[in-house]
Formats: C-alpha cells, sequence, structure tokens
C-alpha cells in the first residue's frame, strides 16, 4: 500500500464521543454529571476546580491521544460538575442554602449510588481534589485510587481565607469582572502560559478571557499502520469564565473556604494516591503537606516544572507517564496498537529508571520533577 496521509478537521461542539449529561436529583440538590465511555468498564469520577466544569478543566488531558488511550480504553468516565458550573446552568436560588464540603462529598456518594457504581477511580483539582480526597475518607471502600492535582487538603491559611473572601464579595456585587477573571487565571496558570509584556499569553488564557475565541488542537501521526498516517484538527469553543455563572461561583468559594483539615484522616484512606503538582501553583506547598501524611508506601507525587495548578491543561502530557505506571499497579494498561507512534511520550526510551522498581503498587512512584522546553 503507497504511502498517504490525510486532515481531518472536526467541530467537536457537534458531536459527543458517546457522552451524555445527566441531570440527578441528591438529598442535597441537582447535580449534573457527564457520562463517557463504556459503562460495563470501570469507573472513573473526575470533579473539577472553582469555576472550572469537565470541559474546561479535562479537556488537555482528555485530548492527548496516548491519555486518551490509556483512560478510555480502562475506565467509563464520569465527569461530575460542583452544583451550578454545568454548560448552560441557571443561576441557583439565593434560597437554596450554600452546601458543605460534607454534603457536596455526599453528593458524590449519592452519584455513584444513582449510576449503580461500587469502587472507582477518582481523578480531581485542586478544590475537586479536596472533594473527592474528602470523599475518600468518609467512604473509605468506595475509593480504588486517588489522582489529584494541586490538591488542597487543610482548613485555609488566614491569607488564602482573606483572598477567597475578597474575590466572593466581588463575584456578589460584580459578577465574572476583569479582575476576578485575573484572580482566577492566577489560580490555574503558570506565569509563562499567562504572558507578561514581551510574552503573549497562550490560547489557553485567551480563550479564558473570551468565550468567542476558538481552541485548535492537532492529534497527527498517532495512529500509523502501514505507513499510513494522518492528521485530526479538532476546533471548539473554549468556553470558560464568561459562561459561568458567578453566584454559583460564588457558592462552590463559599463552601471550600470554610473546609477542613483532613491532615489526620489522610492516614487512614486505604487507597493508593498518585499527586501532581505545579511548581508554580498557589498550592504547591499544599500538595507537599499532603504527600508527606499519606503512607508512602502507597503513594507518589509528581511535581511539574514550569507550570501552575491546572496540570491537566497547561502540561497533560507531563501527567502520562507517572498516570500509565500507576495504573499498571491495578492490572491497567495502554493498547499496544496505540504505542507504534515515535511521537508518543510514553516510548521506552523516555521512561525515567527511577519508575521501573517494581514495589507495592506495582511500580515505584519516587518523588520526580518533570521539565517542558518552553519557546519563548
Amino acid at each position: 500500500m503507497g504511502e498517504s496521509s490525510s486532515s481531518v478537521s472536526i467541530d467537536v461542539e457537534r458531536i459527543s464521543f458517546g457522552g451524555k449529561e445527566h441531570h440527578i436529583q441528591t438529598s442535597h440538590g441537582p447535580v449534573s454529571v457527564a457520562v463517557f465511555g463504556d459503562l460495563e468498564k470501570p469507573a472513573l469520577v473526575t470533579y473539577p476546580d472553582v469555576a472550572l466544569n469537565h470541559m474546561s478543566c479535562f479537556q488537555g488531558l482528555f485530548f492527548c491521544p496516548e491519555a486518551s488511550s490509556l483512560l478510555l480504553h480502562n475506565f467509563c468516565i464520569y465527569h461530575i460538575s460542583p452544583p451550578g458550573h454545568e454548560l448552560g446552568a441557571a443561576p441557583i436560588s439565593s434560597d437554596v442554602p450554600v452546601l458543605s464540603v460534607d454534603q457536596l462529598a455526599d453528593q458524590v456518594a449519592e452519584t455513584l449510588d444513582y449510576f449503580g457504581l461500587g469502587s472507582v477511580m477518582c481523578l480531581g483539582v485542586t478544590a475537586g481534589a479536596y472533594i473527592l480526597t474528602h470523599f475518600a475518607t468518609k467512604y473509605r471502600e468506595r475509593v480504588l485510587g486517588l489522582m489529584l492535582v494541586s490538591p488542597l487538603c487543610k482548613a485555609p491559611s488566614w491569607t488564602e481565607w482573606f483572598y477567597n473572601k475578597v474575590i466572593s464579595n466581588l463575584l456578589y456585587f460584580y459578577g465574572m469582572c476583569g479582575l476576578i477573571k485575573e484572580c482566577l487565571l492566577q489560580r490555574y496558570f503558570s506565569r509563562e502560559v499567562r504572558g507578561s509584556s514581551l510574552v503573549p499569553e497562550s490560547d489557553i488564557v485567551q480563550a479564558c478571557r473570551s468565550v468567542s475565541t476558538l481552541y485548535t488542537i492537532t492529534l497527527g501521526a498517532f495512529w500509523e499502520d502501514y505507513n499510513f498516517s494522518f492528521t485530526i484538527v479538532f476546533t471548539y469553543p473554549l468556553q470558560l469564565l464568561d459562561e459561568r455563572q458567578s453566584t454559583n461561583v460564588w457558592r462552590f468559594l463559599q463552601s471550600i473556604n470554610v473546609r477542613h483539615d483532613l491532615t489526620e484522616s489522610l492516614k487512614k484512606l486505604q487507597c493508593r494516591t498518585l499527586i501532581f503538582v505545579g511548581e508554580n501553583s498557589p498550592f504547591h506547598s499544599e500538595a507537599l503537606h499532603m504527600a508527606t501524611n499519606l503512607d508512602r508506601r502507597y503513594s507518589a507525587l509528581v511535581e511539574v516544572q514550569a507550570c501552575g495548578s491546572v496540570v491537566t491543561e497547561e502540561q497533560p502530557h507531563a501527567m502520562l507517564i507517572p498516570m500509565e505506571y500507576f495504573l499498571m499497579g491495578y492490572g491497567l494498561y495502554r493498547p499496544c496498537q496505540m504505542s507504534c507512534s515515535p511521537r508518543s511520550p510514553l516510548s521506552p526510551s523516555c521512561i525515567s529508571p527511577e519508575l521501573l522498581s517494581p514495589e507495592s503498587m506495582g511500580v515505584k512512584l519516587k518523588p520526580i520533577k518533570t521539565r517542558v522546553s518552553l519557546q519563548v
């Protein structure tokens, strides 16, 4: 067969990849869950950070071909949105009480009950990582493992509490104004991505600022067989901050700002835990604190250099190798037909030797750092 190549452009807004949105009524109010994949497979539950949902918090990770093949091959994905954070959400009435972190964790449990799920794998980012960790401490038998990105685990410091109070007041009186967007962007991304007077801000940050921005991802030459290769170009409107209802963001921030310390509960966790944290994340020290209080036989810390809090969007490729070896401990694997691409970061020559010593998790994940060269 002669060599050939082609390019396909797909408008993601018009396709669902088999996903379906469910609106579930729990004892603590409604919750939205987007389900992707084969319902017969084990469940992976995700929970995003403040003012984000699955489209804005996990899209970068799931659009990496290697990560997609790893996660969708092994799991059915259940994206849980914080109350009122789903696409097209209406403002929550002021008559509805703000939920506590305990009630948000209970919502996760009731969501699993609705789908008839037993034990699940969890993937959370910052505030979402706190909710899933709290869920794991309350319902230990229902969590197989935790993959946490820049997680929170302590009660807020006075500095964080005051900062969140200021943001809450601005949200309450002025809505999703420019200053709030700047504060949230600093929460999510590193300075390199946010740009400066000399360096333009990245596409992902520009998309955060404008609802009309089209975000384009190109996946090329990752399926190669019989000398055939092709490129798929995904273009979709990355509707992040402008479409969030400020009242709903305010409510989630209020819940997180009165969270309690999980440090003592961490010692009782019965599941394996993989922590990612951006080196430039405002919550870097919190992630280190969490890592030091977990059982080191069943946990690992990966620091991602030149990265902010939302590693899933800013540097998702840095998560691939640790995730693959973490999941090997559960007998899960990446399908071999996806491993032939020379562009794959999961090729054996790229695997750090310190990941290859078998131990209780199936592999030994030491605290490692990843570095990505930045083109300025």
